[in-house]
């Protein structure tokens, strides 16, 4: 029997009043579409990908990693830590959670030992979603966890469970770094009692391998302004693509990660999983029944 969803309550149909005036152009993106860390970050990597993956929806056959089976395996293990961790913030005694796997049964243990610092427990959201309108277009933030002393503190905490820990400016650069904080005080107020003072939010970036040194960046109105006009100008550098074949990135390191690499003539063998120092949100396959989503 399926518990009753504890945030129920913040499940509010709200439409928004800034509804695309008219779909995207034939040939460019599909009608529904919202811009997120994951199709930003393709775009931002090499235009072609997004291309390839979001207008066109191109099926490619290629491994992505290697060893496939151990690349697999790792996600399938990344995805059950998130819901390990989404089950006891919603209520689960952590004695009721476990696993026989041991590298999840090692991540399940340490976030038990060594939760991520100084995180606000007035009210703690996992895996919850907002939106926000940008012009004619939408941005989605997916939040592993959103925690808040409301009207005070509002923060954002994100689990990760790569092999090698990403260098903190490489964090500060990903479009997750600008593009949730952004989403966060555009849209978050419902939740926060009032509106989010820039100020007032960080994020915490928790890593399973290395849980007593987590990343927190925290956020100000200088750094909203400048991701509002860096996040406008992607979408709008999006919108505008008219040529047949985008651009190619020319960071080809990028390309053994790729599944199009061969289509794009830019190698066939897939790079090693155990050297990836990014995941994307997209492959937890998160029971997506459970994630609440408030539009503004």
């Amino acid at each position: 029997m399926t518990s009753p969803n504890p945030f129920a309550h913040w499940r509010k149909a709200i439409e928004p009043n800034d509804k695309p005036s008219q779909p995207p152009v034939i040939g460019s993106l599909p009608p529904v579409f919202q811009f997120s860390q994951n199709n930003l970050q393709d775009y931002a990597d090499c235009a072609r990908r997004f291309q390839l993956r979001y207008v066109e929806g191109q099926q490619w056959p290629a491994v992505e990693n290697e060893p496939l089976e151990q690349h697999e395996r790792f996600m399938e293990q990344g995805s059950e830590f998130h819901l390990l961790v989404q089950r006891h913030l919603m209520g689960i005694p952590a004695d009721q959670l476990t696993s026989d796997d041991p590298l999840l049964r090692k991540w399940w243990e340490t976030y038990l030992a060594v939760p991520p610092p100084d995180v606000p427990a007035a009210v703690r959201l996992p895996e919850i979603q907002l939106s926000t309108p940008i012009g004619d277009q939408r941005f989605l933030a997916r939040f592993d966890l959103l925690a808040l002393d409301p009207g005070q503190r509002a923060v954002i905490v994100d689990w990760k469970t790569t092999h090698h820990r990403p260098k903190r400016e490489t964090l500060a650069a990903r479009l997750q770094s600008r593009l949730y904080p952004y989403v966060l005080v555009e849209a978050g107020s419902q939740l926060f009692g009032g509106p989010i003072s820039p100020e007032q939010v960080s994020l915490i970036y928790w890593f399973a391998e290395s849980p007593s040194e987590p990343e927190v960046f925290t956020y100000n109105a200088a750094l909203h302004q400048e991701n509002r006009a860096y996040l406008s100008g992607l979408v709008a550098d999006v919108m505008a693509h008219k040529t047949e074949l985008w651009p190619l990135t020319d960071d080809t390191k990028l390309c053994q990660f790729c599944v199009y690499r061969s289509l794009c003539d830019r190698g066939e063998v897939a790079g090693d999983f155990r050297d990836v120092d990014f995941e994307r949100d997209d492959d937890f396959n998160i029971d997506l029944d459970s994630v609440e989503e408030i539009a503004f």
